[in-house]
């Protein structure tokens, strides 16, 4: 499978990251991973974990505060696929103290200072075969993986493989599709661009998504439920959300939510557009000049704009159910 290294504080001493790994490459001002190069086509430096905690918290808020909705019992091991930061398994440490909770990333960028439960390893889940053994995990999850599989059904295959009889895995994901209730945001252009360039970004994502080498997934949130039905998983459960935009919103919690997407969106979109528009041909000035216009449909209060965010949770049968 190539080298994995743990970074755990109190791994520090018997394990080293190798330049391999470290070595991250620059583009367009941003960092990104080197393990696997190019697999995750966004950046990895301090302005994005950054982000990802303050869209973590975002997602608190959304989720009134929980971390996970599996009713889980006592697990012992706990799997976080793409823990970007290592805030997720952070923040689990205290839920089950006496859980063993991995997270895995292509990039080593989480904290070394952190509870004695917590491991991270440089990993990639796309890979066939895993550092564990079948039947291993009691729960695993993954966040934020659009644009960085070319098959999120895979991904969910080798989970079921891995958790045991009666083990749950969890998938939270934002659908990046703008949509709208009342008719204020301008309608789909299929031969072109539209009056709304928001909507424009996400179809051109998932163009990039279609011609890059290995393809990616951009859209696939909405399709986790069917998925994990197919791959044998019961008792799946489905939690969408509206998630404004802006602040448009009336209700005070909502206005709230969208006050914070809103600064998350702002401060993803470069880093989420540089390399999939430039695999599309795109030179940093054409993008520079589209992301201007992104940013104000974003701004635009007089579109009541919302992306939805799911959470989808699956058992795997016990033997002989």
């Amino acid at each position: 499978m190539g080298a994995k290294s743990a970074i755990s504080g109190r791994d520090l001493d018997t394990q080293s990251l190798t330049a391999s790994v470290t070595d991250y490459p620059m583009e367009n001002g941003r960092r990104y991973h080197r393990y696997h190069e190019g697999i995750y086509p966004y950046p990895n430096d301090e302005q994005e974990l950054d982000r990802l905690d303050m869209q973590h918290h975002m997602l608190k808020l959304i989720n009134n505060g929980r971390l996970f909705f599996a009713p889980l019992q006592n697990p012992k091991r706990i799997l976080d696929i793409g823990t970007g930061s290592g805030i997720w398994p952070i923040e689990m440490a205290s839920e089950f103290p006496d859980a063993q909770i991995i997270g895995t990333d292509l990039s080593p960028v989480q904290p070394t200072e952190v509870p004695e439960n917590v491991h991270f390893l440089v990993d990639d889940a796309t890979e066939e075969d895993w550092l564990w053994e079948p039947k291993h995990f009691d729960f695993i999850h993954t966040a934020h993986l659009m644009g960085a599989l070319p098959s999120f059904k895979d991904l969910l295959r080798k989970t079921i493989q891995h958790l045991k009889p009666g083990g749950y895995v969890e998938c939270h994901e934002f659908d990046p599709k703008p949509k709208c209730d009342d008719g204020t945001m301008p309608p789909e252009n299929p031969d072109g661009f539209s009056d709304f360039a928001l909507q424009d970004w996400c179809d051109l994502e998932v163009r990039s998504g279609q011609v890059s080498n290995p393809p990616k997934q951009f859209r696939v949130a909405h399709r986790f439920a069917r998925w994990m039905k197919e791959l044998g998983f019961v008792d799946v459960q489905e939690r969408i959300s509206k998630v404004p935009t802006n602040t448009w919103p009336a209700d005070p919690h909502m206005k709230h939510i969208g006050a914070w997407n809103e600064t998350n969106w702002l401060e993803a979109l470069a880093g989420y557009s540089y390399k999939p528009l430039s695999l599309l041909g795109w030179s940093k000035p054409e993008i520079e000049v589209f992301l201007v216009d992104v940013r104000k449909s974003i701004q635009n209060r007089d579109i009541h704009c919302y992306t939805e965010y799911y959470v989808v949770t699956g058992r795997k049968p016990c033997e002989g159910e």
